[in-house]
């Protein structure tokens, strides 16, 4: 198999790579001392995992982080890393309006990575899992020339209905949960060669989804809901296109933190761009029949017309709504 640099030859050395303990040696390594979480009947060593399913159906979503797209490691830590990959599917769980229950990961790397780079990458997948009661219940690992981590979430619906894209009607409002524009103005702080502010370059490395806004919002009675990954407008047309209907985003209900008004002022951009357009903060963006729970702000409205995402009543002129990984 193709590798970025040549093999170890000295014993010590390639015992820290992943060629030198391999496939068995590695998956031993990562899932040592791991206790199986709630609802996992059979963990990590076998050929599948069993996993209970008091509710009869389990909500599922898979996400795949490649690196130099996804994610750099000159950028962020192994750990950081792991993080981020498990919460972008424990969002889109969460989005449905159901616990978390278990992550499938799979990881394909070159031969001569270290092993502490892929024991870091798994204490974040596990650390990230055990905030939300879950943990990583199986998986695969196999060879690459590139790092791509591939996640696949499992969860409960406790017997509540999924919340959709396609639920949202004429008169719903629209309310937010988590933050929005933070994981952008980190980026666009790297990407200048910069390393703070600490605050806005973590919320890049790691997001901080309101996973338990999720469920609090299915059993309120949202009637749509997704998880704002590819930037709001981007993702609230979605659930207009789902629905057909407008959504009206208003941005005086967005307000925009002290922390990237510096950030836009030092970069020479307007924040509130990121508040509309940034990805990978992982909020909650639903509309619900009438005021929206505790947690939650109204950004917005659902009315009849076509399938659109306005701003202010207006189409936004200010670039793409949001991420496009095909776009050119």
């Amino acid at each position: 198999m193709p590798t970025s640099q040549p093999f170890p030859t000295g014993e010590a050395e390639a015992e820290n790579t992943l060629a030198g303990i391999g496939e068995f040696g590695l998956i031993g390594r990562l899932t040592q001392g791991r206790s199986p979480t709630r609802g996992t009947l059979l963990g990590p060593g076998d050929d599948a995992a069993v996993v209970a399913a008091p509710d009869g159906r389990v909500v599922a979503c898979t996400d795949v982080l490649v690196a130099g797209v996804h994610f750099r490691l000159d950028w962020s830590g192994p750990e950081q890393i792991g993080r981020k990959a498990a919460a972008a599917n424990l969002a889109d769980v969460a989005a449905m309006g159901a616990v978390p229950t278990g992550l499938l990961v799979g990881l394909a790397c070159p031969p001569d990575m270290p092993v502490e780079t892929l024991s870091g990458l798994t204490d974040g997948l596990w650390a990230e899992a055990q905030s939300v009661g879950a943990g990583v219940i199986g998986g695969d690992v196999t060879s690459s020339p590139t790092l791509v981590v591939a996640v696949t979430a499992l969860g409960d619906l406790e017997g509540r209905e999924a919340v959709t894209r396609a639920g949202a009607r004429p008169g719903d409002t629209v309310a937010l949960a988590g933050r929005v524009g933070w994981a952008a103005a980190g980026w666009a702080v790297l990407a200048r060669g910069f390393r703070s502010p600490v605050a806005v370059v973590s919320a890049h490395r790691v997001p901080e989804p309101p996973y338990a806004s999720g469920p609090q919002a299915a059993a309120a009675g949202a009637t749509a809901m997704i998880d704002v990954s590819d930037g709001l407008l981007a993702d609230l047309g979605h659930v207009a296109r789902a629905s057909g209907v407008r959504i009206d985003v208003r941005t005086a209900a967005l307000a925009v933190p002290a922390r990237l008004v510096d950030v836009g002022a030092a970069l020479g951009v307007d924040p509130m761009h990121w508040l509309l357009t940034g990805g990978e903060d992982h909020a909650l963006a639903a509309t619900f029949p009438g005021e929206p729970p505790e947690g939650w702000i109204t950004i917005g409205t659902v009315a009849e017309g076509e399938p659109e995402v306005l701003v202010d009543g207006r189409v936004y002129d200010g670039g793409p709504g949001g991420w496009d990984h095909f776009a050119r």
